[in-house]
């Protein structure tokens, strides 16, 4: 017959020490926050009240795990669209300013994945360790504080290289007719710059998913994700990360300009 089995109890005094460390540490200090409540809801956009210290650009949290930006600063409401659970968020529903302006995740560990505009990864590979933060919309440099372009920025093809020189810290456009090669030109771009040293972030704006994990690919397999960051909103996301989809690419190579990196951003 077996012998029961010995449960190790802790002494009765150890217990009640551990409770008074707990109950010595406690802090009952009040938290303020204000409130609002969901007026209107549709199409990705709420209208909400009670929100009066709310800034532009703030993030929203909803009372179902929704998460919105404060945009229309009304004189008796705020405007706001909603980034996810548009399905979930109904009227009457209780709204919190987070006191947090609307930002992205920035940092080395970013390079080599796909994510949204939110900066949650897409690819699979896991959650991104990132610890900086960077504002989606931020005030751009005066014009006469930049420097001069003087660096050329090669695409890899002869012809653009040689009659189009295009330089580092400038825009150029790409414009043409349906499927005469804008992306290939953008696509050859980026392969081109294998160790230049500069960063390429690819904003893929209401694409098909499909097209742009093809894109991947090809980048995975010329050696072009290893400095390539892919921002993705893709056609069935809500209208409202397709539009952030820009202002995120901009901020994740904000990060890489502001520690004195090259940067190419695809739109």
């Amino acid at each position: 017959m077996n012998e029961p089995s010995k449960v190790n109890v802790a002494p009765a005094h150890d217990i009640v020490a551990a409770l008074r460390e707990q109950i010595r540490e406690f802090s009952a200090a009040p938290e303020q926050s204000e409130v609002g409540h969901v007026l209107e809801v549709g199409d990705g956009i709420a209208k909400i009240a009670g929100l009066r210290n709310v800034q532009s650009m703030e993030m929203l949290e909803f009372a179902s795990g929704a998460v919105g930006v404060a945009l229309n600063l009304e004189e008796d409401h705020v405007g706001g669209i909603l980034l996810s659970g548009l399905t979930d968020v109904a009227t009457g529903e209780t709204v919190r300013g987070t006191g947090k302006l609307l930002s992205v995740p920035v940092g080395p560990e970013i390079v080599g994945r796909v994510v949204n505009p939110l900066g949650v990864p897409l690819d699979g590979k896991g959650p991104i360790k990132s610890v900086a933060q960077y504002p989606v919309e931020k005030v751009a440099s005066g014009v006469m504080s930049r420097e001069a372009v003087t660096v050329p920025l090669m695409t890899g093809i002869k012809a653009i290289d040689s009659m189009i020189p295009i330089g580092r810290g400038q825009r150029e456009l790409i414009i043409g007719d349906r499927q005469t090669g804008k992306t290939a030109i953008a696509i050859d771009t980026i392969i081109n710059q294998k160790g230049t040293g500069v960063i390429c972030v690819y904003v893929a704006i209401g694409q098909k998913a499909s097209k742009v994990a093809k894109l991947v690919s090809k980048l995975e397999e010329a050696g072009a994700m290893d400095y390539t960051i892919v921002v993705l909103a893709s056609a069935s996301d809500p209208a409202s990360l397709q539009f952030f989809a820009p202002y995120a690419g901009c901020a994740f190579g904000e990060y890489f300009m502001d520690k004195g990196q090259d940067v190419l951003v695809v739109y």
